[in-house]
């Protein structure tokens, strides 16, 4: 019996899935926790509200031209910064830090829900995320 996969090809007894749907699937689940996370520690909904976009402003790198956009935008749209700050938070016992640590984790999972994945340097139409290779152009380029 064949069966039709998530990328649509058919393959006999055999179904895969695309990672661009686990990696959007991940991002509904790191949004959903944050939000809870959040929630369960009485974060302020004006906070929640004046912060939620805030990552996005990285794409202003991007006037300078696409690769320094890429790479702005990509350092503000990685788990490894709201880690660190929220760490410290914890570490240090200031609330605000978890708090602006997990609005800035939600952003990220929200934008990979959303399929706003992380730049290549060629510009924001081509991410980790999107239905085009990588452009290889833009990975062997040297500085």
């Amino acid at each position: 019996m064949s069966s039709l996969n998530t990328t649509g090809s058919r393959r006999q007894g055999v179904q895969r899935t695309d990672p661009r749907t686990l990696l959007r699937t991940e991002g509904l689940a790191v949004l959903a926790l944050t939000l809870w996370g959040y929630f369960l520690l009485d974060g302020p909904l004006w906070l929640l509200a004046a912060l939620a976009l805030a990552p996005d402003i990285a794409m202003v790198a991007s006037l300078p031209g696409p690769r320094v956009g890429s790479r702005g935008y990509n350092i503000a749209h990685t788990y490894t910064g709201p880690a660190m700050l929220g760490a410290a938070g914890l570490w240090l016992d200031v609330s605000t830090a978890v708090l602006v640590a997990l609005i800035w984790t939600g952003q990220i999972g929200a934008d990979r829900l959303l399929g706003c994945g992380l730049n290549y340097g060629s510009g924001f139409g081509e991410t980790h995320l999107s239905t085009r290779s990588a452009p290889v152009e833009t990975l062997t380029e040297s500085e």
